[in-house]
């Protein structure tokens, strides 16, 4: 693997990873799931894993031709993609991202009571919301039509969802070792990075744009 591809797979690990934050869908995945047996445990986790991760590849694919046919120029919306996760790295700074998190939960657990949780809110807006979707489209685009770092934002998502899954597996575990205090420096951490990555997609954004 060359350097400018290894390079290209950590940024869009690094950058997946954050957006998507494994660890913090924990106790979400723990509260949507009360009352349920290990059984539909897994069941729920394992389905919610799989519709993520085709969410993500299919906007890594073809995200871009769909922004093409709007008329929407790349450099538009790495622009704005950046804008919109520099805004998630705030929420996660400041403690807003986990209450917004929280109360969609809470909704669809009062909405659709337990039976469609694996699709929503679990795979959307919980793990491929917004945020995801518009730092797959970045990602993507940065690739170039490189055939080979687009197979390495395959292996990406596909770590990124199975990080997911194994963090469902593992989630009562998860939580009660990370703490209340554990999950708070670990989501403020997150998101320093994350906004860090949101203004560089800024700057790429216009720099492509003179």
């Amino acid at each position: 693997m060359s350097a400018a591809v290894t390079e290209y797979f950590l940024a869009a690990l690094t950058t997946l990873m954050v957006t998507v934050d494994p660890p913090g869908l924990a106790p979400i995945f723990l509260s949507l799931t009360v009352g349920l047996t290990p059984a539909e445990r897994r069941n729920v986790a394992v389905r919610a894993t799989i519709i993520a991760g085709a969410i993500m590849l299919g906007f890594a694919f073809f995200g871009q031709p769909v922004l093409g046919a709007l008329g929407i120029g790349f450099p538009a919306f790495r622009i704005a993609g950046g804008l919109l996760l520099f805004w998630i790295a705030f929420e996660m700074i400041f403690e807003l991202r986990g209450r917004r998190k929280n109360n969609v939960a809470r909704t669809a657990i009062d909405e659709d009571h337990i039976r469609n949780i694996a699709a929503f809110p679990l795979a959307i807006p919980l793990m491929a919301g917004p945020g995801t979707i518009t730092a797959t489209m970045l990602i993507a685009g940065s690739a170039g039509g490189d055939g080979v770092k687009l197979g390495a934002l395959v292996a990406v998502i596909a770590l990124v969802s199975i990080s997911c899954l194994l963090v469902f597996l593992i989630a009562d575990r998860l939580s009660k070792l990370l703490g209340v205090t554990g999950n708070l420096v670990l989501t403020r951490l997150l998101g320093v990075i994350l906004a860090a990555l949101a203004v560089q997609f800024v700057i790429d954004g216009i720099k492509a744009v003179r």
